[in-house]
């Protein structure tokens, strides 16, 4: 009965000044789609970059030796690389692993040297891993049979000044200490679209690479997962048929540079909602305010026909979570419309960057970013309007529930 009334009382206040009431609402709602979107970016912003990664060559995940985290020595190789391939590509949800030695040597021609990492590569899967090597502006990518081949970036071709089937002298330090000099023939050259990472492409075949180096095997296996929300499940898998000596690693553990960039932007979305709702909060705290002040003498009745200042706190309260109900609303029409078609169609952002803007630590992301839609918006929605409101009418509520029959009906004669 007293949550009736107190229900009975709340409605019947709204409606009585229904431009407060609408403003109200209004208010909250816009704040709510403000902080729905940036929510919605914000939660996109880390399948933007996981994507990235995988596709950047870190992979969702990675098998590596287990002190490769700490030392990112490019000499480390897998203790059963083979026998890991083949278990990582079995497991579900992955849909390409790869497998990879790297090391760093000269390249020269003529007088023109540039020092590269060279990487050995499975030609069969790489270009499903790495999107850098998709685009091949001249020539092919290699051929598992290709033997004293390389393919290089458009950068790294432009500074060399070589074209198809010139060879360049490579040089490099084999495991045991001594030079080792070769001749690599060009037959492709690809372009990622950043200068940048151009500059440093440089594969031939995994054996090629294991000649070059001295050291047998493959030094990482590069997992790109179908649908990375199951990134830890898969790691675990992954970590279970990893050999003695080799762990699996997360492209946020491999690259802790772009999950930081990550986490700021993430902080800096949650500091712009919190700005932007203390703003809302306070003007719903002045209408609410406002409106106690109007109601003094109805309070004043009230209080003098035995009604308790809890029942009054509780209509306010009441009012509260119908305001904050009603701003929710109006913020999934508005908001809500925004993120699911940012989630559907993108926001596309190549008009307001350039392509170099986009490489984060070697990563490069797509200017696209699609913003992450579900049923986490219904419950933000009504955790931050009902939430704000009901803050803002704490200091009314409890103003009103403290009126003093006698005072209160001195005042309204």
């Amino acid at each position: 009965m007293n949550v009736s009334v107190s229900t009975k009382l709340a409605a019947r206040s709204l409606w009585r000044n229904p431009r407060r009431t609408l403003l109200s609402v209004l208010g909250i709602g816009i704040a709510c789609s403000v902080g729905l979107i940036h929510i919605g970016l914000t939660r996109g912003e880390w399948g933007l970059y996981g994507r990235a990664a995988a596709e950047s060559g870190i992979g969702h995940l990675r098998l590596a030796p287990a002190t490769w985290l700490d030392k990112r020595d490019p000499d480390l190789r897998l203790a059963d690389w083979r026998a890991e391939l083949a278990a990582a590509r079995a497991l579900p949800n992955v849909v390409v692993a790869t497998p990879r030695a790297r090391m760093q040597g000269l390249l020269a021609i003529g007088n023109r040297i540039q020092s590269v990492e060279i990487a050995g590569v499975d030609p069969a899967t790489e270009q499903a891993a790495l999107r850098f090597v998709r685009n091949v502006v001249a020539g092919r990518y290699l051929k598992a049979d290709d033997r004293g081949a390389t393919v290089i970036g458009k950068t790294l071709a432009e500074r060399l000044r070589v074209t198809l089937d010139d060879e360049l002298v490579v040089t490099a330090v084999r495991k045991d200490g001594e030079m080792e000099s070769a001749l690599l023939r060009v037959v492709g050259i690809v372009a990622s679209g950043s200068r940048e990472i151009d500059a440093g492409i440089c594969h031939v075949t995994l054996p090629d690479l294991e000649k070059l180096s001295g050291r047998a095997g493959a030094g990482e296996i590069a997992v790109v997962l179908a649908d990375q929300k199951g990134l830890e499940a898969a790691r675990a898998a992954l970590a279970a048929v990893a050999a003695p000596g080799d762990a699996a690693v997360t492209w946020m553990e491999i690259s802790p540079e772009l999950r930081a960039g990550i986490e700021m932007d993430g902080g800096f979305a949650r500091i712009t909602i919190t700005v932007i709702m203390l703003v809302v909060l306070l003007g719903v705290a002045s209408a609410q305010l406002t409106a106690v002040l109007e109601r003094r003498k109805e309070f004043a009745v009230l209080a003098a026909l035995g009604m308790k200042g809890s029942r009054i706190l509780r209509a306010l309260m009441a009012e509260a979570v119908f305001l904050g109900a009603a701003g929710a609303l109006v913020g999934l029409a508005i908001g809500g419309t925004i993120v699911w078609h940012w989630a559907a169609h993108g926001l596309d952002l190549r008009s307001l960057m350039s392509q170099e803007a986009n490489v984060v630590a070697g990563v490069m992301a797509d200017p696209i970013i699609f913003t992450d839609f579900g049923w986490w918006i219904l419950r933000e929605a009504f955790v931050l309007c009902v939430g704000a409101a009901v803050l803002a009418s704490l200091y009314p509520a409890y103003f009103a529930s403290r009126t003093d029959p006698a005072d209160a009906l001195r005042v309204a004669q």
